[in-house]
């Protein structure tokens, strides 16, 4: 049996064109169930083995608003052993501030970081390192995962902060594995420099669910 993943949605703060990225790249070998700010009947849960939060445009306010019924829920799932997965979006949701589910890890804002290779937050196909190998991925003001807690390094950016980890049973991603085509396509600077990484996500989940 597929393993079940709950997709949070709440568009565009977590966008339908991240999670639909996570559905394709994903669906051959999870199951999906979709959840939103509404809050969840007590059983919600019981069949899931991951929760993924995509990505978006959010702050504070915006996650107060998203997780005003079902915050403690899904801290009780992660507590519990269940698997948490944070792209972008998600993965600043993660930190302090918000779910505060991490160990001595936050995810902070990469373009503030010292010797970052960029200071603008609008997309790009920036460089990164997974798993020591050279690519580029899809980045949109995504985090960096810094601190002095111990987690598996997936992958860096250019200056060497953490992009992608896993600490315990928790699994963030700062830029875009999810990306298809159609994101590059809608910027002039990035046609044509489309490859999918959605094979990275895979890997990245099924480590992520295999702890």
């Amino acid at each position: 049996m597929k393993p079940t993943i709950a997709l949070f949605l709440y568009d565009p703060k977590c966008s339908v064109q991240s999670g639909n990225g996570v559905i394709h790249a994903l669906q051959d070998y999870y199951n999906f169930k979709i959840f939103s700010i509404n809050e969840l009947e007590d059983t919600f849960f019981d069949d899931v083995d991951i929760v993924a939060v995509p990505g978006g445009f959010g702050d504070a306010g915006s996650f107060d608003r998203a997780f005003k019924h079902n915050k403690q829920r899904i801290k009780n799932f992660v507590r519990d052993g269940g698997k948490y997965l944070g792209i972008c979006m998600g993965a600043y949701w993660a930190g302090k501030h918000y779910f505060d589910i991490l160990n001595n890890v936050d995810a902070v804002q990469y373009i503030t970081r010292p010797n970052t290779d960029t200071r603008r937050p609008h997309a790009k196909d920036i460089k990164i390192k997974w798993n020591n190998l050279d690519t580029t991925m899809f980045f949109y003001d995504g985090c960096a995962l810094v601190g002095t807690g111990q987690y598996d390094r997936i992958s860096t950016y250019a200056n060497g902060d953490s992009m992608a980890i896993i600490q315990e049973n928790i699994g963030l991603i700062g830029a875009h594995p999810e990306a298809e085509p159609f994101w590059y396509d809608g910027y002039t600077w990035m046609r044509g420099k489309y490859a999918s990484k959605h094979d990275l996500l895979l890997d990245f989940v099924d480590q992520l669910n295999s702890v």
